[in-house]
């Protein structure tokens, strides 16, 4: 089983290849969002929201999602402080994904996810969508929103 350490997100770019979806997470208190990306890396979908529980409940449930929708690599967001520095939010980050990478058998990078959760609210509510769907969807839209920037940067 090769492992992978935490990569910066130009050596992600030359492991995943052309034709590989991503699975982007956003890293919550509570939950964690997915989003998983099209072949192409061009769009980024929300995929669903999972309760935090005991790790490894949570490594099977991300292993379900790669092996059911083919995933070749992990975004995971990374919530710099807006002054650039990394806070406590940043550094759950970063030990959920160190801990992931020695559990999987993809690449995985991290992603700055400033924002990310407050923007999705925002979209979410020019289009329309009432208070509640917003707040229960909040998370997935943000790891969508974190997987669209990486896929935009590797496009480049």
């Amino acid at each position: 089983m090769k492992t992978y350490n935490i990569l910066s997100i130009d050596e992600f770019k030359t492991i995943i290849g052309n034709n590989s979806r991503l699975l982007g997470i956003d890293h919550g208190n509570k939950n964690l969002g997915f989003a998983i990306s099209d072949e192409k890396k061009k769009i980024a979908t929300p995929l669903k929201t999972i309760q935090k529980s005991k790790f490894d409940i949570l490594i099977n449930q991300i292993n379900e999602i790669i092996n059911e929708s083919n995933i070749k690599g992990i975004v995971i967001g990374n919530p710099i402080n807006m002054d650039g520095s990394l806070g406590k939010s940043s550094q759950s980050a970063n030990d959920f994904a160190k801990n992931l990478s020695r559990n999987i058998t993809i690449p995985v990078t991290m992603w700055d996810e400033r924002l990310s959760s407050e923007a999705s609210f925002k979209i979410t509510k020019e289009l329309g969508t009432n208070i509640s769907n917003r707040v229960s969807k909040l998370d997935m839209n943000a790891a969508a929103f974190i997987l669209q920037g990486a896929i935009d940067y590797l496009s480049n």
